[in-house]
């Protein structure tokens, strides 16, 4: 009984946009309806199972996603999902300060699964990895080398010097600097 006023005390302190959610979609470890409807497809022995989901073929599945997106057995057409991304972020973040994250069905929104991306794939920043270089401007490009050219012409310009003073003051000069 002290449960339930539990959940009665947290449901009356979420956000209008989460009570609606949860609403329509109750989370699957709360609602006991879809557990029982899951279990007496399980054990009934004459149940038309598919081998891939488990499920009867004629009944749809107890719970779906409202996050992902769903085929229609019949015609064969895939449905967007209900909420779109940004929506997805939005309820998230919203589960997430008010502590009900693990209510929410899966999502590619969801903390631990952006966590579980990023600690797969990296920061994924072209020019970061080993090996590879950014691209750059034109000008960015070129710099080391025109750096490069620049301070060997400063390293060899004592000796420039001496040649032209020796040549007569530009008499014959023919590498001028450019």
């Amino acid at each position: 009984m002290s449960a339930q006023l539990k959940h009665v005390e947290l449901a009356k302190s979420l956000p209008s946009r989460l009570l609606r959610f949860f609403a329509r979609f109750p989370p699957p470890a709360l609602s006991s309806s879809a557990s029982t409807t899951l279990n007496t497809s399980l054990s009934d022995p004459n149940a038309n199972l598919s081998e891939e989901s488990g499920q009867s073929v004629d009944t749809p599945p107890a719970y779906e996603n409202p996050f992902r997106n769903t085929k229609n057995t019949m015609t064969g057409k895939w449905h967007d999902p209900i909420y779109s991304l940004r929506r997805q972020a939005d309820l998230v973040k919203l589960a997430e300060a008010h502590g009900v994250q693990e209510l929410l069905p899966f999502s590619t929104k969801a903390l631990e699964e952006r966590t579980r991306k990023r600690e797969e794939f990296g920061l994924r920043v072209k020019g970061t990895g080993v090996g590879q270089r950014v691209k750059g401007k034109w000008w960015e490009r070129n710099m080391r080398g025109r750096l490069d050219k620049r301070r060997q012409a400063m390293l060899d310009m004592p000796q420039m010097i001496q040649t032209w003073k020796q040549l007569g003051r530009g008499r014959g000069w023919k590498k001028f600097p450019k």
